[in-house]
C-alpha cells in the first residue's frame, strides 16, 4: 500500500490527546478541504507492504497506532493492515473523513473510529455519508472542525439529529476567530472542545 510517512509523536486531537502514538499516514484523499493541513499526503509516498510497515513501527516502544491520511479507507490493503496490527496487539485509532462507509471495520474491538464530519467552510460537506454516525459505538469519537458560526450551527444540528453514542469533539480550525468555548458554554452542549496540541507543542 502507499504510505506517506510513519512517525512517533504526541497525539494532538481527540480522546488520545496528549498520549504518545505511532502515526501511519497513508497517501491519497478523495476530498479537498479548504483548510487541509496535510496536502503533502495527496500524492507523495512510497509503496510498502504490511511486513515493511510492521518492521518500521517496531522501532518504537508504543502500542497505540493512529492510522491517518489522506484517507486510509481509500486503499483496500488498509483492512488487511488493521487485522495484522490487531493480531500483533496494537490498539488502532483510524481517522476517516466521513465520506466512505465505515461498516467494514465495525466488529473490531481494538479499533477506535474517529469520524470527521466536514462542515460547510471545508467545501466538502456535500460529500459526507452521514449514515456513518449511526455506526459509531461508545468507544469511538465524532469530530467537527469548525471555522465560523455557520460551521458551528451545522455541527450542532447534526449532533441533534443523529444522536451519536460516542464522545463528540468540536475543534476550531487552526487560527479561526470563532470562540468555540463561549458558544459551547452558552448553549450547554455536551461536547468536548478539541485543541490541536501538537501544533502548540510544534513537534513537527
Amino acid at each position: 500500500m502507499k504510505i506517506n510517512e510513519i512517525f512517533y509523536s504526541i497525539q494532538g486531537e481527540g480522546k488520545w490527546s496528549g498520549l504518545p502514538n505511532i502515526f501511519i499516514r497513508t497517501t491519497g484523499c478523495n476530498l479537498r478541504c479548504s483548510f487541509c493541513d496535510t496536502k503533502y499526503a495527496y500524492k507523495s509516498g512510497k509503496n510498502l507492504d504490511i511486513q515493511e510497515i510492521k518492521k518500521e513501527i517496531k522501532k518504537y516502544n508504543c502500542k497505540k497506532i493512529c492510522l491517518t491520511g489522506g484517507e486510509p479507507l481509500l486503499q483496500d490493503e488498509t483492512y488487511d493492515l488493521i487485522d495484522e496490527l490487531i493480531k500483533n496487539e496494537y490498539l488502532v485509532l483510524i481517522e476517516t473523513n466521513g465520506s466512505i462507509a465505515i461498516d467494514k471495520i465495525l466488529n473490531e474491538n481494538n479499533i477506535i473510529i474517529s469520524l470527521d464530519i466536514k462542515c460547510p467552510s471545508s467545501n466538502m460537506d456535500s460529500k459526507m455519508n452521514l449514515k456513518n454516525i449511526s455506526y459509531l459505538k461508545e468507544k469511538d469519537q465524532l469530530k467537527f472542525v469548525i471555522n465560523n458560526l455557520k460551521d458551528y450551527q451545522y455541527a450542532k444540528n447534526i449532533i441533534s439529529k443523529y444522536k451519536a453514542k460516542c464522545e463528540i469533539f468540536f475543534q476550531p480550525v487552526w487560527g479561526a476567530k470563532i470562540n468555540l468555548a463561549k458558544h459551547i458554554l452558552n448553549e450547554n452542549l455536551n461536547v468536548k472542545l478539541g485543541i490541536q496540541i501538537h501544533k502548540i507543542l510544534n513537534l513537527r
